[in-house]
């Protein structure tokens, strides 16, 4: 990271603004495919790890005597100096001073609940959707090289067909399209006004981070629908369905407000679905183009276990009160996932302009129904009103740190290579809001939605609250907590809280206990005392959304949290066909010399078969599991500086081990995951099935700037048959069409 000093001189300021803006220049050359990282090393500007040269114009640090406050005595390395992260208004992760408030205060606006999405009837989209990808010819913009390709950018032919098209057949799509910034004239909340802090639907949705601050330019947030509040689908068992993605950006790579790029691929994060809607990071379509997604929303072990869909555990709701039976097992029924761009080496950058929504799976179990009592649905705080997918009780929470200039416009510096901290706190796409609440339990489904920065959170009075869930699965077991751990990016924590204990006016609020001073990992974490106290160098610690106990509850508080949720699946009898080690860590190097498929960085992951620690290049293959077997992965942080929250897509896993003992793994990792912190130096023992779907996935860190910075590998399920190939050819987009290339290698232990 690049801060300044707590007291910096004006000097130091204007020299680190200077700098900011020479940065952002290489920043937005980068962005815009103007200049590769290949000839910024060769002129001199970044190292050849990836990290911005220390060079003056460039570091604020370098190039003046400033004694040990920078200058020759100051930090040195790939990410620039220690110190605070946007403290007292004196720093902040851009190296220049904290981002201006224009005059807001905190807790004065209301949080906006998420903009659910309406599905509309698949038979209603133009052109219908097809189980190969449509390559009916369009004109391409000169901007994008002219001539002519096709309307959709999934890759063409059977290969990247959707599976189990028919069996899945889906009955309604939602359409989204990612474009720049705009008011949202048609929001969507699915509540009264009354349960949403008074804000009217009707009115125009602005798109700023507080009243007192400038609008956000169309170049500098990108969203789904344009629009704000984030996004939230609401899906359930055995109801297939289908995402068409329209990529609404300016053909103009150009016209990016200097960061992002107007590339897309969109991860279902953690869908248990094919390949070809994973949102695979080489799989990226264009302006102008659409790609469909195929959600059959299927449990997984659908194909071997409980087929004949005769349990009722497995299952959904019924839309009249009962519920219609699933195959699969009823044990890897999931509940709160997301979705997010995923463009390969740009994730970090595409996800920080706000291109991110959420997705809540219903289902027997989880069926967002608290009053309706079958035996089988678990009536966590929802409501009553509809018979599935009621959302007055239960509450999605994007958390997200931002950072914006002296003109409050977003802003992101690519070169803190250790990971990028924002200095600002949002909560569902605004600054430090307040929520109004009633006097019983709310559910709150909370998403780590930054690009490099932990949370740890508790309640300002140190009251206790329920964890029930972890990552996209509820737990076996409730988890009573005053403080949640760590959080790590792309987590997951489903949370009660129950505010019966509070009277009509009394406020409490949420607190950020994790303190950092760089990108790399939670520096400290401190007490509820010190994180409320003001004195934390990081802005971001404290308190960042204030909860308002305005009523009592209109009707009597039906929901319950059972003592039993969802028990993990009994994996004791399957034998364990392959152990395998991945290992994450610094000195990253790239082995192949493809431009479009490979990226080379300071990070890396060593894997079995491979002596190096190994850049990113999704054209390589590092792990192949076969079909229906299970195996065990030892995943294992290679320092101590750093942390990794590392993210395995398609299957969720247990935890096995905890630096080398199951005594080790706490009560709310109990449960099944998708992304795994590794905290530092530490190793986690876990294991995955393979079933159900194949073709090719990917394993990284969601540290993003990690990730983009070359921590990421493919691995792929390659033997389930027609039409998979051995190896599976990889894909280079292109606005003409998609062509394929053979990988460019395949580990020998994969």
């Amino acid at each position: 990271m690049l801060y300044l000093p707590e007291k910096a001189s004006a000097q130091q300021i204007r020299e680190a603004e200077k700098a900011r803006r020479n940065r952002l220049e290489i920043i937005e050359a980068i962005s815009q495919g103007k200049v590769s990282r290949r000839e910024l090393i060769k002129w001199g500007l970044v190292t050849v790890g990836g990290a911005l040269a220390q060079k003056h114009g460039l570091n604020p640090f370098v190039g003046k005597a400033w004694g040990k406050d920078g200058g020759s005595g100051g930090s040195s390395g790939s990410s620039g100096s220690s110190g605070s992260s946007g403290g007292g208004g004196s720093g902040s992760s851009t190296g220049i001073a904290s981002s201006p408030l224009f005059g807001a205060t905190a807790f004065s606006q209301p949080m906006p609940r998420m903009d659910i999405l309406k599905p509309v009837p698949v038979e209603t989209l133009t052109p219908a959707p097809t189980r190969e990808a449509n390559t009916t010819l369009r004109a391409v913009p000169s901007a994008l090289g002219g001539g002519f390709g096709p309307i959709e950018g999934r890759p063409p032919g059977p290969i990247w067909a959707h599976q189990g098209w028919d069996e899945h057949y889906p009955t309604h799509a939602y359409v989204i399209t990612t474009g720049g910034i705009s008011h949202n004239l048609v929001y969507n909340p699915a509540v009264p006004d009354n349960l949403n802090c008074g804000i009217d639907p009707t009115k125009d949705v602005p798109c700023y981070f507080h009243p007192r601050m400038p609008d956000q330019g169309p170049t500098k947030l990108w969203t789904f629908n344009a629009t704000f509040p984030p996004k939230l689908i609401q899906a359930r068992y055995g109801d297939a369905a289908l995402l068409r993605h329209y990529n609404g950006l300016d053909p103009d790579v150009t016209k990016n407000g200097g960061f992002g790029r107007n590339t897309l691929s969109t991860h279902e994060h953690n869908g248990h679905h094919g390949a070809e809607n994973d949102g695979f990071t080489g799989a990226f379509f264009f302006p102008g183009q659409y790609y469909d997604y195929h959600y059959p929303f299927v449990l997984a072990g659908f194909r071997s276990i409980n087929t004949e869909a005769s349990d009722p555990r497995a299952g959904a709701p019924d839309g009249n009160g009962g519920i219609t039976k699933v195959a699969g097992d009823w044990h890897e029924t999931m509940s709160t996932h997301w979705f997010h761009d995923h463009m390969f080496s740009f994730t970090s950058q595409n996800v920080y302009k706000g291109v991110a929504g959420m997705l809540n799976i219903y289902s027997a179990l989880d069926r967002g129904n608290e009053a309706l009592n079958d035996g089988i649905n678990l009536r966590l705080p929802s409501g009553r009103s509809k018979d599935w997918g009621n959302v007055d009780y239960d509450v999605n929470l994007m958390l997200a740190d931002k950072s914006w200039d002296k003109d409050g416009q977003m802003l992101f510096d690519i070169f803190d290579l250790d990971g990028f901290i924002g200095d600002q706190m949002t909560v569902n796409a605004v600054w430090k809001p307040y929520f109004e609440v009633e006097r019983r339990k709310y559910r709150f489904r909370i998403l780590n939605a930054s690009v490099s920065r932990f949370f740890k959170i508790a309640l300002s009075d140190g009251s206790p609250m329920i964890q029930i869930g972890n990552d996209g699965n509820l737990l076996p077991h409730p988890v009573v907590l005053t403080e949640l751990d760590e959080m790590g990016i792309a987590e997951r924590y489903d949370i009660v809280i129950d505010f019966s204990r509070y009277q009509n006016g009394a406020k409490v609020r949420m607190v950020n206990l994790a303190q950092h001073d760089d990108g790399k990992r939670v520096a400290h974490d401190l007490t509820l005392g010190e994180a409320l106290s003001g004195k934390s160098a990081d802005v971001a610690v404290g308190a960042f959304l204030e909860f308002r106990i305005v009523r009592d509850p209109s009707y009597p508080d039906m929901s319950q949290v059972p003592a039993t949720l969802i028990p993990n699946p009994d994996l004791s009898g399957i034998p364990v066909a392959r152990e395998r080690t991945f290992i994450l860590g610094e000195g990253g190097k790239q082995t192949t010399k493809n431009s479009v498929t490979g990226f080379t960085g300071p990070w890396g992951i060593r894997v079995d078969g491979s002596s190096d620690m190994l850049n990113a290049d999704y054209g390589r293959v590092s792990a192949m599991p076969r079909a229906n077997t299970r195996e065990i992965w030892n995943l294992v942080n290679g320092g101590g500086g750093w942390d990794h929250p590392l993210h395995i897509h398609f299957e969720e896993g247990q935890i096995l081990e905890r630096n080398g003992s199951a005594s080790n793994v706490p009560a709310w990792e109990k449960g099944r995951k998708d992304v795994y912190r590794l905290r530092p130096s530490g190793k986690l023992k876990i294991t995955m099935q393979f079933r159900d779907w194949g073709g090719m996935f990917m394993e990284h860190c969601h540290n993003t700037v990690h990730e983009d910075n070359a921590m990421l590998l493919r691995w792929e399920i390659d033997d389930s048959g027609n039409p998979f190939l051995r190896p599976l050819p990889t894909p280079i987009p292109t606005p003409q069409g998609v062509t394929f290339q053979n990988p460019i290698e395949v580990l020998k232990d994969a």
